[in-house]
C-alpha cells in the first residue's frame, strides 16, 4: 500500500506509513505468551495509572508497548535477540528511538514469564522523574 497520513500527533507516532499501521494490527493478533502476560498487567491503566499502547507504529518501527505520557518504550526480547546480528539491530533501533526523545527499556521474555513483579517495578521506576 502507498503512504497514507493518519491524524497522529508527532509525540505519539512520528511520521509513519500505512504499511506500519497494518503490520501493527497484525502483530496484535499474533502475540507471544510473554506479550500477553505483560499486556494483562499494563492494559487499562492497571500499572500505576500508566496508559500503554501495544504494537504501536512509530515512524519506521513498531513498538511492543508505548506510554505516550512518559515517552517510554517497553520492548520484549525473545531468544532471537541473543544473536549478534539481532543484538546490533536492537542497539541501532534503541539509538534511533533515543534520538527522538524516547526512553527504551528491554526485557527478556523469560523475565516476563518468571518475574513479572520485578519487571513492573522497573517500568514504574523508569517513569519517575530523576534529579
Amino acid at each position: 500500500m502507498g503512504q497514507r497520513k493518519e491524524n497522529m500527533s508527532p509525540k505519539s507516532k512520528g511520521k509513519t506509513t500505512w504499511k506500519y499501521v497494518v503490520a501493527a494490527r497484525e502483530l496484535r493478533q499474533e502475540e507471544t505468551e510473554a506479550e500477553k502476560k505483560l499486556w494483562e498487567a499494563l492494559r487499562g491503566k492497571r500499572l500505576n495509572g500508566l496508559k500503554f499502547r501495544r504494537q504501536h507504529p512509530y515512524e519506521r518501527t513498531i513498538l511492543d508497548f508505548f506510554c505516550v505520557e512518559h515517552q517510554l518504550v517497553v520492548e520484549l526480547d525473545g531468544s532471537v535477540h541473543d544473536e549478534p546480528d539481532q543484538f546490533a539491530s536492537d542497539e541501532e533501533r534503541t539509538n534511533f528511538l533515543n534520538e527522538r526523545g524516547l526512553k527504551v527499556v528491554r526485557f527478556k521474555n523469560d523475565e516476563i514469564m518468571k518475574n513479572l513483579p520485578s519487571v513492573l517495578r522497573r517500568i514504574i521506576e523508569t517513569t519517575k522523574p530523576h534529579p
